[in-house]
């Protein structure tokens, strides 16, 4: 879906103009999705089925948030989760929790251009998936060593100090006024030629 009336917006604009457009689709579908569900479960089919129908309902209520979430990151699935969601009338306010975690996820996804970070990796995924996946494997492993060096740094930093701030000065300590050395002057030179 082209997003040209957003082009050169500020990013508080755009982020909120996509999450307002992901929440607004999100929503619709999962009530088209509580309808479907209510014609289901008062046809032939939902009263032959009734019990392995409420086994699956319940499994969903339990099982179902994260999925919602997850859905918001990838393409195709997205709407099929949530029609799903609401067919098998998963309770709205666990719906709605998971729904705006993944809408916020989804907003910031398209609004930074991590779309076009993820297009990138998918072009190179079919050109040569052992390319890709070497790639993918970088950067989680430059990810779990950056967070790795900083549990590290701030684990031997001493209490009280955070890693990044300078360390304290060392403290000299003062000879006693009797025994303190004498400074002389500092010599002087001749004036140049």
């Amino acid at each position: 879906m082209p997003y040209e009336f957003l082009e050169g917006r500020p990013f508080w604009v755009v982020y909120l103009s996509l999450l307002g457009i992901v929440f607004a689709r999100a929503q619709a579908t999962y009530w088209l999705g509580r309808g479907l569900g209510a014609g289901v479960h008062r046809s032939r089919l939902g009263q032959r089925i009734g019990p392995r129908l409420e086994h699956a309902e319940n499994l969903i209520n339990r099982y179902g948030p994260p999925a919602v979430t997850l859905s918001f990151l990838t393409i195709g699935i997205q709407t099929a989760v949530n029609l799903t969601s609401g067919a098998m009338r998963m309770r709205f306010v666990r719906y709605l929790i998971a729904m705006f975690v993944g809408c916020l996820a989804w907003a910031a996804i398209y609004s930074l251009g991590g779309m076009a970070v993820l297009a990138a990796w998918w072009g190179l995924f079919l050109h040569s998936p052992w390319a890709a996946t070497a790639a993918a494997a970088a950067v989680i492993a430059a990810v779990v060593g950056v967070k790795t060096w900083r549990k590290r740094r701030s684990a031997a930093a001493p209490a009280g100090l955070s890693p990044t701030a300078p360390a304290p000065a060392p403290v000299q300590a003062q000879q006693p006024a009797e025994s303190a050395p004498q400074h002389a002057e500092a010599p002087t030179l001749p004036p140049a030629p």
